[in-house]
């Protein structure tokens, strides 16, 4: 796992996250991390296949596969029984790094984006730490 100097780093060098999960509602946590990492200055990328049309702005693509554009940071919003799925895709369309949401931890899955060079946060919110490092 990263340390806070590590957190940091990736924090200020990432431009694109795909967010796995973001959900069109304004009142559920994905969209508000979402609207926050954009008013920071990222690019964010919704990844849900149920989503129908833009979402703050920005094309909503089923699947990572589909994300026409390289990914920076891997942002998870889903229950933990998904990120090992998650991970693969991610490993396979060579994202930096993968960030599990609060309340989501896979350590194998952890374990294995580390193995193959990505770095990886977990059980964490993204812009509480952006927040707490960089703000």
């Amino acid at each position: 796992m990263l340390s806070r100097d590590q957190i940091r780093e990736l924090l200020q060098s990432a431009r694109t996250i795909a967010i796995v999960g973001l959900s069109a509602n304004p009142d559920r946590p994905s969209y508000g991390v979402a609207s926050y990492l954009q008013r920071q200055g990222f690019r964010v990328i919704p990844v849900n296949p149920n989503l129908g049309g833009p979402v703050l702005g920005e094309q909503p693509y089923p699947t990572l596969a589909a994300v026409p554009v390289p990914i920076d940071i891997v942002d998870i919003f889903r229950r933990s029984e998904f990120v090992s799925g998650v991970v693969d895709a991610a490993l396979d369309v060579g994202a930096k790094a993968i960030w599990m949401q609060l309340g989501v931890v896979d350590e194998g899955a952890a374990a294995r984006a580390e193995a193959a060079g990505l770095q990886v946060v977990m059980d964490r919110c993204i812009a509480v730490e952006h927040r707490l490092l960089v703000g």
